[in-house]
């Protein structure tokens, strides 16, 4: 009986692979599959937020007729936003709840994650629908809720990166590939310092061109210092962890410092036109001409969009480096991923997109096709960078400190 049932799976399972993938959406037998659809759901939600915060004006006579939107200008702007972002976060938090621990294939939850795609859309509209016809203040409630969720989502996305980086560094300095990897990481690294160093520099140029810019001289330059601290700590003898991974780490951490510098610059370009912060414009001037240009903010803003959807993608598949027991086997049975990981990363990720749209302040305004600028968003991508080193370098130190007390405790 029992191999009976263990045949009819493997038919299963090598008919699924033979089948084409239209064949695997509609039996829903292809999870590797089914994470590209729920990708493609995230990234409409995203699609549908930005519209709701930059092109609802059209749609105010028809939003008069829900009972939540108090002369349509709730459901619009941030709240469009937020009412989107609930929706989303509802749907993938459900699909968290219904397949977490899920670790066999064929069973009902692997079948609920790959498959029922109808049901699933019917409930995805539905919890699309829903946030509309709930009171603003509920709205408003969701939004500081929305903050604590994008937290998480950056502090799981920063821990998988990290991870990430550490274990290609230990593939490379393995015995099997050390050899033959020695020559491509030393240009990888280069090539990584290089461009952090030349970013800095074009930093620098773009938005300190004068020494009075002291808050963006400060920010810019604690930067190339964390640089310094965490080549000095990954090449100290007792660390000994290479070039490699201080570089692709400095990699992000200045990508955040520019996400922050240009925060900023729409900020203080903000204040400057309302005559609020005269003393800012030789900050400014130099780079406010290059904002000027519409194409260039909407391919900064699709790009940026794409990016958000891709990291979510890329973490939620991402649930080893949070398991502090690793199977050393694993069976043609068990999950590829864990579902459950999965869409709890896309429900973060749902409120870190919705913070992104509005700048992590449901009362900034946004100008169209922005994305994550102002004050609030500069100081979460600046604690961001400062978290991102901070653990890195503890996840140096910490086996050297384990090391050493569990020698001195031995002896």
């Amino acid at each position: 009986m029992e191999t009976g049932v263990v045949n009819d799976r493997n038919e299963r399972r090598v008919v699924s692979k033979d089948d084409s993938w239209f064949s695997q959406f509609r039996n829903g037998s292809n999870p590797w599959m089914a994470r590209y659809v729920y990708a493609l759901m995230f990234l409409i939600a995203n699609l549908l937020a930005w519209a709701a915060r930059d092109y609802g004006g059209s749609l105010l006579t028809e939003m008069e007729r829900l009972k939540g939107c108090e002369g349509a200008q709730d459901c619009l702007g941030a709240q469009g936003v937020l009412r989107v972002s609930l929706s989303c976060f509802t749907f993938y938090f459900t699909m968290f709840l219904s397949t977490v621990r899920t670790s066999k294939l064929n069973e009902p939850r692997d079948v609920w994650q790959s498959g029922w795609w109808s049901a699933k859309i019917v409930l995805w509209v539905v919890f699309l629908i829903i946030p509309f016809l709930l009171p603003s203040s509920v709205i408003q409630l969701y939004g500081e809720i929305a903050h604590f969720g994008a937290g998480v989502f950056l502090l799981i996305q920063l821990i998988s990166i990290i991870s990430f980086i550490t274990w290609l560094n230990d593939c490379c300095q393995s015995e099997k590939h050390a050899e033959r990897c020695q020559i491509h990481v030393m240009l990888f690294a280069t090539a990584a310092y290089v461009v952090c160093l030349v970013g800095i520099i074009m930093m620098y140029i773009w938005y300190a061109p004068e020494p009075s810019c002291l808050l963006n001289i400060f920010f810019i330059t604690w930067t190339l210092v964390l640089l310094q601290l965490m080549t000095s700590v990954s090449l100290h003898p007792k660390v000994n962890a290479g070039i490699l991974t201080p570089g692709l780490m400095g990699l992000y951490v200045w990508s955040e410092a520019v996400v922050a510098s240009i925060g900023m610059l729409e900020q203080l370009t903000k204040m400057l036109s309302a005559d609020s912060e005269p003393a800012g414009e030789n900050c400014i001037r130099k780079a406010t001409a290059s904002t000027k240009t519409d194409w260039l903010n909407i391919i900064s803003f699709i790009i940026a969009v794409l990016a958000m959807v891709i990291a979510t993608f890329s973490t939620g598949i991402d649930s080893q480096c949070f398991q502090f027991r690793k199977e050393e086997t694993r069976s043609e049975d068990d999950v590829p991923y864990g579902y459950g990981f999965f869409h709890f990363v896309f429900a973060t990720g749902a409120m870190y997109f919705a913070m992104l749209l509005i700048s992590w302040n449901p009362h900034h305004t946004m100008k169209r096709w922005t994305i994550d600028v102002g004050w609030t968003s500069t100081w979460v991508r600046i604690v961001n960078e400062w978290l991102a080193v901070c653990v890195y370098l503890w996840m140096l130190v910490a086996p050297v400190i384990w090391k050493s007390r569990h020698t001195g405790e031995s002896t």
